[in-house]
């Protein structure tokens, strides 16, 4: 569970009937994050500041919501209750909140009028936790499927996983809303998926469309160029659990947050993210998720 790393507080906002929901992460004051995106069809918010060049360093929440782009709006809702804590970037005016936001696409699963909005997101941050969080199909992971690349009769349940490593004091974890075109991988033979259902690269989301996107939560003491390093290893590891991975379709994203509160060796901390989100992709075959 993400909040194993001491500090981090998740909540969810589920709405099982139109299968679409959102899932904040909030990360304790002095959190440094970045991130990645390797899929071809993203929908983000402040993922530019991510960038290890970039002025911000530091990340106040995370954001992962169904309802695609419409879904971005969850955030205005987690940067009010940030504004009213006191929370966000210092400026001369005021405090900024720094909130991320990664979208999938479930608009085909369920009723595609229906998708998180800043009220939603507001309930979500309001709801967030530092004990057990619920997985499977909630949250953002409510809609999610997988199994695609084969056509629709071939398409499963996704939603919300999550796996936690732990080496003496550090503790590395992820948590993951899985949407993706591909299908569970256990990395173990050298195996051709075959071609997609449709020829046509643009018509690969046809069945329900996708995107994986997650946060890799840490208590190691990184910088951001770490975080961002330790985000394409992270990546490695959602590579090795799904096949196909990071397709024109999907708009793969992931951010790593590092809460700096124990020493760690940076290259350490890049295998755990990448294991973490491999492990916590691959429970999915383990549990019945219908």
């Amino acid at each position: 569970m993400i909040t194993e790393v001491a500090g981090i507080r998740v909540g969810h906002w589920t709405q099982t009937e139109a299968r679409t929901g959102c899932t904040v992460v909030l990360a304790p004051p002095g959190t440094i994050g970045s991130g990645e995106v390797r899929g071809g069809a993203p929908a983000t918010r402040e993922f530019a500041l991510l960038d290890p060049t970039r002025t911000v360093g530091h990340v106040d929440a995370v954001v992962l919501s169904g309802g695609s782009a419409f879904g971005l709006a969850a955030a205005d809702g987690v940067m009010g209750v940030l504004e009213e804590q006191g929370r966000g970037f210092e400026t001369a005016v005021g405090p900024v909140p720094i909130v991320v936001g990664m979208s999938l696409f479930d608009l085909g699963v369920g009723d595609p009028s229906v998708r998180p909005s800043s009220t939603e997101g507001r309930e979500a941050a309001l709801a967030a936790t530092t004990g057990e969080v619920a997985l499977g199909l909630v949250g953002a992971g409510t809609g999610a499927t997988l199994g695609k690349w084969w056509g629709k009769e071939a398409a499963v349940d996704g939603g919300i996983v999550s796996a936690t490593l732990r080496a003496d004091d550090l503790v590395v974890s992820a948590l993951v809303a899985v949407n993706a075109l591909g299908a569970i991988s256990d990395g173990s033979e050298v195996d051709d998926p075959g071609p997609p259902v449709s020829a046509d690269s643009a018509e690969l989301g046809d069945a329900f469309a996708n995107t994986t996107i997650g946060v890799v939560a840490t208590n190691a003491a990184i910088d951001k160029v770490t975080c961002h390093l330790a985000a394409q290893s992270a990546h490695d590891g959602l590579a090795r659990a799904l096949l196909p991975a990071h397709s024109a379709a999907d708009g793969d994203a992931l951010v790593v947050l590092a809460t700096q509160e124990v020493e760690a060796n940076p290259a350490h901390v890049r295998v755990l993210a990448q294991q973490a989100v491999a492990g916590a992709i691959r429970s999915i075959s383990r549990t019945d998720r219908r």
